[in-house]
């Protein structure tokens, strides 16, 4: 399962990389969403919006964490806290840090400090 959190808000993105969010159902900073299946349009999407998203693996446990956190059933997505500790967002070009794009296994720590 892919799950994948909008950390960038909408000011000064392109048109065309809002309308990709929003049909991704990431309309707010902080919200994410859990793919089962990504089919390969929703991995282009999410290629697409890799410098405005953090994305990865997830565990079982964290997803049950996350399903029982919500409090309502119906929607299909999940709205986070900022993180404990603070965000480092910026991607830091040639040092490889920050939180944009594939974390991986690393996506689970992320969420977990968001909750």
């Amino acid at each position: 399962m892919k799950l994948i959190i909008r950390i960038k808000g909408q000011v000064g993105l392109k048109k065309e990389i809002i309308e990709t969010l929003y049909r991704l159902r990431l309309r707010k900073k902080y919200s994410c969403i859990v793919i089962d299946k990504p089919t390969k349009i929703q991995l282009g999407m999410i290629n697409k919006v890799r410098d405005f998203v953090a994305f990865g693996e997830i565990s079982e446990e964290v997803y049950k964490r996350l399903v029982e956190k919500r409090k309502t059933k119906i929607k299909n997505f999940f709205r986070l806290h900022p993180p404990r500790g603070g965000i480092e967002s910026k991607k830091h070009f040639g040092v490889g840090k920050g939180v944009l794009g594939n974390n991986g296994k690393e996506i689970n720590k992320l969420v977990e400090r968001m909750l």
